[in-house]
This record gives C-alpha cells, structure tokens and sequence, in this order.
C-alpha cells in the first residue's frame, strides 16, 4: 500500500508536469491500488471477527465482498476512467512536456511492481503444488492473493503500454500515440478487474473446497477402516477456513457408543491433517439403507 501510494504521488506529479494522458491515467490506476489496499486490509480484519448468534459461522467470507470491490474499483475508476480521459485525448490532443520525466517515472515504477509481483508470485508457487498460473488463478480460493496478483500484472502491461505510448509520441511527434496508449491501459484495467470479479463471483456464491484437498479429503475418509464408503462429501470454503458434511456408509459397530467414538476420530483426523477444516458434519450411514436408495 505504502509502495502503491508513492507510485501515484508520483505519477500524479509526473502527468501534472507533463501533461501525458497516458501517465495520468497510470497515476489513477496506482491510486485504485492504494485505495484496494485498504479495502482487501478492511477485508483481512473484519474476517478475523469471532462468530456469534448471528453468525454463527464467523465472517470470513467478508473477504470476498472486499475482493469484489477492488475488482469494480479496479473496472470504473481504473478503467474506465482512463477510456474516457483517452477519449478526450483524441479529440483534444495536446504535446507532452519533457516526456523524459514520464518516462523516468515509469521505468522506475516497473522497477517497483515487478518486486511487488515477484512476491505475490513467490507466494503463489508455495501454495499452487506445481500448477500453472492460470490454472491455479482458476481454482485458487484465496481471494485477496489473486487480487494482489491480478492487480500486480495488470500494472506491469498498464506500465508497459504507458511506456511505449509515451516513446511513440516522443519519436513521431504525433500525440494521438499517447491518447492511444492512455485508452489501452484503461481497457488492460477492465479486462483484468471483469477476470477477478468472475472469479470472486464463484466465491461469493459459494465455491467447494478446491479440487485437491476435496479430493484428499475424500480419500483420507474411505480408507478408515471403520468406513465402507462414502456416500456423499459436500465442502464448502468460507474465507480460509473450510466446512465440509460427509454421508459416509459406516461398518457395522458393537454399541453407538463405539459408532460415535470412530466419528468423533474421523474428523479428529480430518482437522489435524487440514486444519482449515473448522466444521465437520458426518452422517453415518449402512450399506443397506444405500441399497434402498440406489
């Protein structure tokens, strides 16, 4: 946040100097960052409240009611208003005064977001198991992370096409280039922010625990041998943490007593193995009764 801050002091600076569309729509686009920043922290915080009567569940899924308000941030103030300051460049082109500040502050700026992305990245790969980016963005459940990501890749490509909108108009004179390049940011902007909001989409409306540890989970209840098969798993994540309702064909047990014990085991087990489990609901059932149903 702080880094994202100094960024648009001195894009703001730079584009107030200058008079570059591109770099002033830059500047907007480090200051919905910032402004992201705080909201994804507000997030991180409110998660971290215990649950109550009202809910009973606690509130980690706040996080991806912030994480949808960085994305529209990121598409209205980022985007779109960089499109319609483009717009207005087009029709009302004007020279860029000494480009070489802007394009000294936006290489330094590169300089800075590719450390930033480097560790959202660094982070992505100890959680990912070796799968791509895409497919991890694609199945990742940890909202404020691919928030981070996405916005941090979106600013390298905004920097970039800034860049060499702003060298196109120094070498040809021609300002559209930087009205051209200002729109071409704006546009970046929205595409990444409409890739967030469908991801957090499927948060929001309520996504399963992602496919690996599903399916671990799974496993890890088929091969105790007090369970015959499992009937059913249901996993649902909730911020961080995960709630998962098994329907699960038990073996037969001398007393109930010893029916709950070998329950009460199973999801011990489950909790320790994935502690992100904070809610386990097992349902035991007998081969008979699957018979029946089937």
């Amino acid at each position: 946040m702080g880094a994202n801050g100094g960024i648009a002091l001195a894009k703001f600076a730079a584009a107030t100097y200058t008079g570059s569309g591109a770099m002033l729509a830059e500047a907007i686009h480090s200051l919905a960052d910032c402004t992201n920043q705080v909201f994804l922290l507000i997030g991180l915080k409110e998660a971290k409240k215990p649950a109550n009567a009202a809910h009973p569940m606690g509130y980690a899924r706040v996080v991806y009611f912030w994480a949808m308000m960085v994305a529209l941030l990121l598409f209205f103030v980022g985007g779109a208003f960089s499109v319609m300051e483009g717009i207005e460049h087009l029709k009302h082109p004007q020279a860029i005064s000494t480009p070489w500040i802007a394009l000294g502050v936006l290489g330094v700026s590169v300089v800075l977001e590719a450390f930033s992305l480097r560790g959202a990245m660094v982070e992505i790969r100890k959680i990912s198991s070796g799968k791509s980016f895409m497919q991890w963005f694609r199945e990742t459940r940890q909202s404020e992370l691919m928030v981070v990501a996405g916005e941090d890749i979106a600013a390298l490509a905004g920097l970039a096409l800034a860049f060499v909108a702003v060298s196109l108009t120094v070498i040809t004179g021609n300002p559209l280039w930087d009205a051209c390049g200002t729109i071409a940011v704006g546009i970046l902007l929205m595409i990444v922010a409409v890739a967030v909001i469908r991801e957090v989409k499927a948060m929001v409306t309520g996504e399963s625990a992602a496919p690996e540890v599903h399916a671990a989970i799974k496993a890890y209840i088929e091969a105790d041998t007090d369970v015959a098969g499992v009937r059913n798993l249901i996993s649902m994540q909730w911020g961080e943490q995960v709630m998962i309702a098994v329907q699960a064909v038990m073996r037969p047990q001398p007393s109930d007593v010893a029916l709950v014990d070998a329950i009460n085991r199973i999801e011990a087990g489950i909790q320790q193995r994935w502690p992100q489990v904070h809610w386990c609901f097992f349902e035991p059932d007998h081969a008979s009764s699957v018979l029946q149903r089937g």
